[in-house]
């Protein structure tokens, strides 16, 4: 995606902006982000920005998908993904979800430009 950066949080992890808003970022292991069967912390939580809530309700929805998200990221607009899992994701669905995030934190002008030169 055009005119992405990326910084890094306090533990290295990535941080992926566009005009400086992140859209992705590796997440550092939470209290809120755990193992069920051991309550060891994820250590591989990505967060990923969504356009709408109901674009996130339809990724989290389905209890069996990757996608999931805590009480912590109630009312924000993003969806959380293991690392380990994305393998479960098809291309086609995990380039779009990237390419949503990308365009929901990129300004309107550069959104449209992107939009136009990819006939999307």
């Amino acid at each position: 995606m055009p005119h992405v950066t990326v910084e890094y949080g306090p533990q290295e992890n990535p941080i992926y902006q566009v005009g400086r808003k992140s859209f992705i970022f590796f997440r550092t292991p939470r209290p809120d982000a755990v193992d069920p069967d051991t309550g060891d912390r994820y250590p591989d939580v990505i967060v990923i920005w969504v356009p709408s809530e109901s674009d996130k309700l339809a990724l989290v929805q389905d209890q069996e998908s990757p996608w999931f998200s805590t009480t912590h990221f109630d009312g924000h607009s993003s969806v959380l993904v293991r690392a380990g899992r994305l393998g479960e994701l098809r291309l086609d669905e995990l380039r779009e979800v990237v390419q949503d995030a990308w365009l929901s934190r990129a300004s309107a002008t550069r959104a449209e430009r992107w939009l136009a030169e990819n006939r999307l």
